[in-house]
């Protein structure tokens, strides 16, 4: 239970990582707010599952990437919960394309869902969070965006922008104990690698020193490391949880 108490604001959390984190924080303790933005049917059902584990849970319909509605939200979610604690910025999207083909709403799609997204989070959870005198916030990059990858220029910059927000923001925050860190999963099996071809995920795995691909509990249990006091002295890192692929 090392997260007993406290109270967890996930974005994106309806699949994938996000709801392999939210479930993982609830086995931990920690009461969940999460976001989604369009099932309802899933946010429901992963809701009453969260309730399982004997915490507090509600599921939010936002759009991270609109600032007046991650205003609302976090208001909302302090209104409900009293505290945020926790801030897991997990929301993101991929538009790949060859720079060539890409166009600039496939573009201004990923800048405004991955990048900028966050911002309009850890700007509405500051304030709070400084007054609480603590927190956690913990953004997701990804690999890509501290090696590159061809057809994903939109994406790969997006999340090197992520690194470079929270190495500043660590910066900011650490005098009033609030701790900023970003996760770069590598290749993680989830509904948005689904779609790739066996020919690319083959491509893949020959890289991978571990020799297989990465789930995403495995990224869920770096996430209860960085927002629990195991991690109270990692502060502005990024951890790679690639099975070794960027090494």
């Amino acid at each position: 239970m090392l997260l007993k108490g406290k109270t967890a604001l996930i974005t994106g959390a309806s699949r994938g990582i996000g709801e392999a984190i939210a479930n993982k924080f609830a086995q931990e303790g920690a009461n969940i707010a999460f976001t989604y933005l369009s099932s309802k049917e899933k946010a429901l059902a992963l809701e009453n599952h969260l309730h399982t584990y004997g915490i507090k849970a509600i599921g939010y319909k936002s759009d991270a990437a609109s600032f007046a509605e991650a205003e609302h939200l976090v208001g909302n979610v302090l209104m409900e919960f009293q505290t945020i604690d926790i801030v897991v910025n997990n929301a993101g999207i991929t538009r790949d394309n060859l720079i060539l083909r890409m166009t600039e709403q496939q573009w201004d799609e990923i800048m405004h869902t991955n990048l900028k997204s966050v911002f309009n989070i850890c700007k509405q959870v500051v304030k709070p969070m400084m007054k609480q005198r603590g927190g956690s916030i913990i953004n997701m990059s990804s690999i890509v965006g501290m090696t590159g990858n061809a057809g994903q220029t939109n994406y790969s910059a997006s999340k090197a922008g992520i690194i470079g927000f929270t190495k500043s923001l660590a910066k900011e925050l650490g005098s009033r104990n609030i701790r900023c860190n970003a996760i770069a999963p590598g290749f993680i099996e989830t509904e948005m690698t689904h779609g790739l071809s066996d020919e690319l995920k083959e491509q893949f795995m020959k890289n991978i020193p571990l020799g297989r691909y990465g789930s995403s509990e495995e990224v869920a249990k770096v996430c209860v490391f960085l927002a629990s006091e195991l991690s109270s002295y990692v502060n502005g890192q990024v951890i790679s949880v690639c099975g070794g692929l960027n090494t």
